[in-house]
């Protein structure tokens, strides 16, 4: 469980320092969004959903 955290935070870290750059593009939260989605579950189901909920996120803060 604490590698969880390890990760989420590292993600976090990631995601703040790319926003001015990025201003929450879909990509970047779909990669984002995949990344944590397979390292918390370990599984296709989870990358992807991960993945097109971070993409959806990622969308939505950059309109």
């Amino acid at each position: 469980m604490l590698k969880c955290y390890t990760v989420l935070l590292r993600v976090a870290a990631a995601a703040a320092a790319c926003l001015p750059l990025a201003a929450g593009c879909t990509l970047g939260g779909a990669a984002a969004g995949g990344y944590v989605g397979h390292e918390t579950t370990h599984s296709t189901a989870g990358t992807v959903g991960g993945a097109v909920a971070g993409g959806i996120i990622g969308h939505e803060l950059g309109k």
